[in-house]
Parts: C-alpha cells; sequence; structure tokens
C-alpha cells in the first residue's frame, strides 16, 4: 500500500468515526469538523476544459456559439426588445448559449446517450457527488503509440502498486493526450488513446467501479465504438474530454462530480474536482484560495470575435 493510500484509509477512518460520534448524539457538526479538519487543507485540482465556440468536437456535431443576451420584450425607459443588455446602459450582461449538442467539452455521458431505455441525466442520484479516484496512467505507451487502450493487464500493475481498486470510485484513465486540446484538428483524429472492451468489463463487472474517464472525446477507436456502446446499453456512464490527470496522484485522491442537470438530458456539460491530500505537489488549498471575494480581472471584460467575454486591455 502506498503512503497516499495510507493517509486516504486514515482519514477516511477518521472521518467515520466523526460521523459515529455525531450518530451516538454527541452533536451533528462531524461533517463540518472532518471539513475543517481535513478537506480544508487538502489541494484541489480542476480536472475540466472550459468549452467555447472553437474547440474540438465529434465531427458529426456542430460547435457552439456564444453572443449577447438580448431582450425578449420592451421594458419603457430602460431597453427595447432586441437590444443586448450592456454594463454601461443596463448595469448588467448576460450571454445567449446556442450549444450544437450536450456532447461537448468535458462531459458526463449518461446511458440514454445510446440507449433508448437508459438514464438520462436528470436521473442520476445525487450519490454520484463524492468517490474515490483512481487514476491509472497509460501516457508513456501512449508516447509510443498514439492509439494505445488501456488493458486488463494495465488494472493489474496498478492494482499491484496501490492495493485493489476500491468499489464504487471513478476510474480516470491517464493518457496525457488532454494537452492536445488546442490543436483542434488533431485532437479527434485517429490514432488517439482508448479504453479496451476487456478493460472496461473488469472494471464495472469485477471490480464495480461507478464510471470511468478519458481524456479523448471517443471512448475507443473500433469502427462500431464497442466500448461506448457496451457501456451505455449496460446501463453505465462514462466521463469524456477530462483533463490535467498528470496533475493528480495515482491513488489516495477523491473526486467531486457536478453536472448540469437538463430534464432529460442525453449528455452532460461536467466539472470534475480532484482532492487531493495537503501535501500534494500540485492544486491549491481552500486556505490559499477561499473564493470570496473572487479576485478582481486584470482588464475589462468584452467581448472577442467569438463572443467569449475576456479581459482585455
Amino acid at each position: 500500500m502506498t503512503m497516499l493510500s495510507h493517509r486516504l484509509n486514515k482519514t477516511v477512518l477518521c472521518g467515520i468515526l466523526l460521523l459515529c460520534s455525531g450518530c451516538a448524539g454527541l452533536g451533528s457538526t462531524s461533517l463540518w469538523d472532518f471539513y475543517t479538519g481535513t478537506l480544508r487543507n487538502a489541494k484541489y485540482i480542476d480536472l475540466t476544459h472550459a468549452f467555447e465556440p472553437a474547440q474540438a468536437v465529434w465531427p458529426g456535431f456542430g460547435t457552439a456559439t456564444f453572443k449577447p443576451a438580448i431582450a425578449g420584450q420592451t421594458m419603457e425607459g430602460y431597453i427595447k426588445a432586441g437590444e443586448a443588455f450592456t454594463y454601461e446602459d443596463h448595469g448588467f450582461v448576460a450571454t445567449a448559449y446556442t450549444l450544437a449538442t450536450d456532447q461537448y467539452g468535458t462531459q458526463l455521458d449518461p446511458p440514454a446517450h445510446w440507449n433508448p431505455l437508459g438514464a438520462t441525466i436528470s436521473d442520476l442520484p445525487a450519490t454520484y457527488a463524492i468517490r474515490p479516484l483512481v487514476v491509472i496512467n497509460v501516457a508513456d505507451k501512449v508516447s509510443q503509440d498514439p492509439g494505445y487502450h488501456l488493458q486488463v493487464s494495465d488494472i493489474l500493475a496498478w492494482e499491484e502498486t496501490h492495493g485493489r481498486i476500491p468499489e464504487g470510485s471513478v476510474v480516470m484513465v491517464r493518457s496525457d493526450w488532454y494537452k492536445r486540446w488546442r490543436d483542434i484538428e488533431r485532437f479527434n483524429q485517429k490514432p488517439f488513446p482508448g479504453v479496451g472492451l476487456d478493460a472496461l468489463k473488469f472494471l464495472h463487472l469485477d471490480r464495480k467501479i461507478l464510471f470511468h474517464g478519458h481524456e479523448p472525446l471517443d471512448t475507443d477507436t473500433t469502427p462500431s465504438l464497442e466500448g461506448e456502446s457496451w457501456l451505455l446499453h449496460n446501463n453505465f456512464a462514462q466521463a469524456e474530454g477530462v483533463a490535467n490527470l498528470d496533475q493528480v496522484p495515482e491513488a489516495g485522491a477523491l473526486i467531486v462530480i457536478g453536472f448540469a442537470k437538463p430534464k432529460g438530458g442525453t449528455g452532460g456539460y461536467a466539472r470534475y474536482i480532484a482532492i487531493a491530500p495537503p501535501d500534494w505537489k500540485f492544486g491549491v488549498s481552500i486556505r490559499q484560495v477561499p473564493g470570496a471575494p473572487l479576485p478582481m480581472q486584470a482588464f475589462p471584460l468584452k467581448r472577442d470575435a467569438d463572443g467569449v467575454m475576456r479581459p482585455t486591455p
């Protein structure tokens, strides 16, 4: 067992003891104590690409458009229907997004993406919120073979070092492909790394994970997308377009999972945050970045040619 795994186990045990003390009538703030003593000092790493109009997307879909929100009706003395809201005239701005697909950027795919009987994004339970995070690193193999797909042997090698994958965990496959995100033309072209079908079956059926994630926008490069088909037709979800897995420990971290909740949604614009031990070399703690008040922009926000609000000298 690694030192990181040991620290996680110790932390979780302390959390359980705190919960038990709360159940025994010693107070109802045990999770607050866990936050103050552990989570406030932990390191947080964002695993999410910000989505925008100019980015990689599956060729069958279009890209998003961003533009100023306009008034839907006239408000006498304030704004006319069809006019855009501005800081100068109305005190605020808002943005209208046209999203060509819910399969865009960093995402969470529910079974309904492929399965007519599958759960939609709004059916996913609240228990998706936080889980143990496993990161299996195949970046060295991908550097030699860009089309390398995760194998069962890679999973077993991880377990030889870190112990058995926790049931109900999220397994992310690190390939470092996310570093090509700005190379829009190349990012989605084959060959790119994937996850083999046997590996997916092993993770779900033998290790009983919650879901897996990968950095490209497809699960595999087979003609039928056999891995994605198997997952979604067997009522498992998956994460795609994940970033920054090279900044996360392979074991001993947690993952926080957030996603938009359109009713009956067949995809989810997702936000994944890793929580690593306090002495981890990457990420920031709540003490370092408390989040309130938020920092000022270096320059006033103005829309660029794509409609994205950016600090602009």
